[in-house]
């Protein structure tokens, strides 16, 4: 019996004044300016009423805009009447939060009314990362090389890039929970800049989620222009297409890892990771289709770390790289080949956890499972062979 679903609200914060943003041609704040036509504030309201998994939105508006949200004619019954925001972003969140209350959700997102461009993937990554977790943050990889300096003249060191993050919104949290850390917060506080430094002030564990390059705030006149540009398809992408291919004999055990789920079977698969065949294949078709190299490159069987290793991390990684490239995963086609054990009463839940890993939505996986008619090493059941196949969007290149 499948759990029910839980009931999930979004708190969209556009109570600012968006000073830096400038007025525009229109005199408006920047919530209210238009993109092609269509005001901010209202595109990201959209993006979350299109979204299945979301159950209420809530947008919290400055106390003189309420003419401005009205014009903007929006009309959904997940649409809740705007709360009033106050002086600072943290009190307006807790504006919303308040006025949440008596929906009582189990989860609630709190995302940027300046982030028009949030994609379905990144909301159901936050989400789903609920699951698991009390508090969830999307971010990106941070770049750029980044430099310290003490002084804003001279350089004092260079920081560890590979644990440094960008983070965008929106973060996900349990509403019980966020809803106190904000009520004890504001006690000595109101200028906490976002929510999960709240729930890092509250002790609460903060998971990561994966965030999108797309996922832009507008917060300069510039930004009005990229996002103009964005939707123009001013950078024009192109497609690609990576394949894998893996094998892993069976060796003694009680259960095989297959997309990152545990399924029980009277053997195990044998390799110098988890042995996880499924991810292995996905991970090499990313790489392949960014032409960059395989799993062995990055990740060489020699090196004693990786003995043992969850392949979600091998995924995530390609993933990632994705993503570095200012890409995003179109499609993911995974096929497992084996007698035992049998794959498709566990297909749902590959599908899920490898669209969590990579960050995107099931409905971007594909997996199917098939035999060798009791030919060759599988069909003797001696082992399990996969075959991926992964189709990418990509900045397009001039080279």
């Amino acid at each position: 019996m499948s759990n029910p679903p839980k009931k999930v609200a979004v708190i969209i914060v556009a109570a600012g004044r968006g000073r830096r943003a400038g007025n525009g041609d229109t005199g408006l704040p920047k919530q209210y300016q238009p993109i092609r036509n269509v005001p901010l504030l209202a595109r990201t309201i959209r993006q979350f009423l299109e979204a299945e998994k979301i159950t209420l939105v809530l947008p919290v508006i400055h106390p003189d805009d309420t003419a401005l949200y009205a014009d903007l004619k929006l009309d959904n019954p997940r649409l809740l009447p705007p709360a009033l925001g106050d002086a600072t972003r943290q009190l307006s969140v807790l504006a919303g939060l308040n006025a949440l209350e008596a929906e009582q959700p189990d989860y609630v997102l709190i995302h940027d009314g300046a982030r028009p461009f949030v994609s379905q993937a990144v909301i159901d990554g936050v989400i789903g990362g609920l699951d698991e977790a009390e508090a969830v943050l999307p971010v990106t990889n941070v770049i750029d090389t980044i430099k310290r300096s003490d002084d804003g003249r001279t350089v004092g060191g260079t920081e560890d890039r590979t644990q440094l993050y960008a983070a965008q919104t929106p973060q996900g949290f349990h509403f019980g929970a966020i809803l106190a850390a904000h009520r004890r917060a504001v006690e000595i506080s109101d200028s906490f800049t976002d929510d999960a430094a709240i729930a890092e002030w509250a002790r609460m564990p903060v998971a990561l989620s994966r965030g999108s390059t797309d996922n832009i705030k507008i917060t300069t006149p510039e930004d009005f222009q990229r996002a103009a540009q964005f939707l123009d398809g001013a950078c024009p992408m192109e497609t690609r297409v990576g394949t894998g291919f893996d094998v892993h004999p069976f060796t003694t055990g009680d259960a095989v890892i297959l997309g990152g789920i545990s399924i029980p079977h009277t053997a195990k698969l044998k390799g110098h990771s988890d042995a996880d065949a499924a991810l292995h294949v996905l991970t090499d078709a990313l790489l392949g289709a960014l032409a960059e190299g395989d799993i062995g490159t990055h990740f060489p069987p020699s090196d004693p770390q990786w003995k043992g290793a969850p392949s979600s991390t091998f995924l995530s990684f390609a993933a990632g790289r994705v993503s570095a490239r200012e890409g995003r995963i179109v499609n993911l086609d995974l096929t497992i080949i084996c007698e035992l054990p049998k794959i498709g009463p566990h297909i749902d839940r590959l599908r899920e956890n490898i669209a969590r890993i990579c960050g995107i939505a099931v409905s971007r996986v594909s997996v199917k499972a098939t035999t060798s008619e009791k030919m060759g090493f599988v069909g003797r059941a001696e082992g399990i062979a996969t075959m991926g196949t992964a189709t990418i969007e990509v900045p397009r290149s001039t080279e």
